[in-house]
C-alpha cells in the first residue's frame, strides 16, 4: 500500500486494497452544464446563496456537514479558471483571500483549505474547506473525506457562521443573503393576575409568626439583652475580662 495510508491523516485503516485501474477513454464525456443552457449554476436564483454580487456568488451546502463551513465561491459568467478575462481572474484572487479570511474568522477554525478541481461542473467554482482547530489528525490532503466521516455540526450553529460569513464579504460590497436564526419565542396564552401582589397592605402573618412578635415593652427589652454578642475566643481564654462588642455597621 502508498505510504499514505500510514499517515495519521489518513481516515481509514485494517485490510485494504487498491481498486483495479480502468482503462483510458478514447473521448471524454462532457462535465455538467458544458452548454450554459444546461449549467445548474447559470439556472440557480440569488436567494440559494449566501452572499452576492456583481460579477460573484458564495453559495453553501444544502445542509450542515462535519467540517465547521464548507462554501462554493462561483463566478455569475459561464466560465471555467483558464476562460477568465484578466478582470475576473484578478478579481478572483482578490475573492479568494477575502472569502479564507472569513472563513478563518470563526469560532474554532484554525485554517481553511481551497481546492479546486473542475471535473464535474464546467461552471468555475472553487470549494473552501474549514479546518476545525485543535484536530491535527484532519490536516492535509483528506480533509475533504473528513467532511463526510466527522458527525454533523449543530444546524443552529452552522446558519450563524453562514450569516458571520455573509455579512464579513457585505462588508466589502454586495449582498448577503444568509441571516442568523431567528429566536423561537412565543408569548404566554394567558396572564394570571393576582390583586394581592399590587396591594400595599402588608400580607396576613402567620400564627408562627404572630407567637414570635413582642406582645410587651418588656418584652422588647428582653430581646435587646439577649442580642449581646457571643464570647470571643480571647473572652473565653481570659485574655479580656468580657466580650468585645461588635462594631456597628456604618453607612
Amino acid at each position: 500500500m502508498p505510504d499514505f495510508t500510514r499517515w495519521p491523516s489518513f481516515p481509514f485503516e485494517g485490510d485494504m486494497r487498491v481498486k483495479p485501474l480502468a482503462a483510458p477513454v478514447e473521448v471524454e464525456p462532457p462535465r455538467s452544464g458544458e452548454d450554459a443552457s444546461d449549467c445548474v449554476a447559470c439556472a440557480t436564483p440569488d436567494d440559494a446563496y449566501i452572499w452576492i454580487s456583481e460579477r460573484w456568488r458564495v453559495r453553501a451546502m444544502d445542509r450542515p456537514t462535519g467540517l465547521p463551513m464548507v462554501l462554493i465561491l462561483e463566478c455569475r459568467s459561464h466560465l471555467d479558471l483558464g476562460d477568465l478575462p484578466n478582470l475576473l481572474a484578478a478579481e478572483l484572487g482578490v475573492m479568494t483571500v477575502r472569502l479564507e479570511r472569513a472563513i478563518r474568522s470563526l469560532d474554532g477554525v484554525a485554517r481553511v483549505h481551497v481546492n479546486r478541481w473542475g471535473d464535474g461542473s464546467a461552471h468555475l467554482h472553487l470549494w473552501f474547506l474549514a479546518r476545525p482547530y485543535g484536530r491535527l489528525q484532519l490536516r492535509g490532503t483528506f480533509l475533504s473525506l473528513w467532511d463526510d466521516i466527522l458527525p454533523v455540526i449543530p444546524e443552529q450553529q452552522w446558519r450563524e457562521n453562514l450569516a458571520l460569513v455573509a455579512a464579513w464579504l457585505a462588508g466589502f460590497g454586495g449582498e448577503a443573503i444568509a441571516e442568523p436564526p431567528h429566536i423561537q419565542w412565543e408569548a404566554p396564552s394567558t396572564i394570571t393576575y393576582s390583586p394581592a401582589a399590587n396591594s400595599n397592605e402588608p400580607s396576613p402573618s402567620t400564627p408562627e409568626e404572630e407567637d414570635q412578635r413582642p406582645a410587651t415593652l418588656g418584652d422588647i427589652e428582653s430581646a435587646k439583652t439577649d442580642s449581646t454578642p457571643p464570647p470571643t475566643i480571647a473572652a473565653e481564654s481570659g485574655a479580656i475580662d468580657k466580650p468585645t462588642a461588635q462594631p456597628q455597621a456604618t453607612t
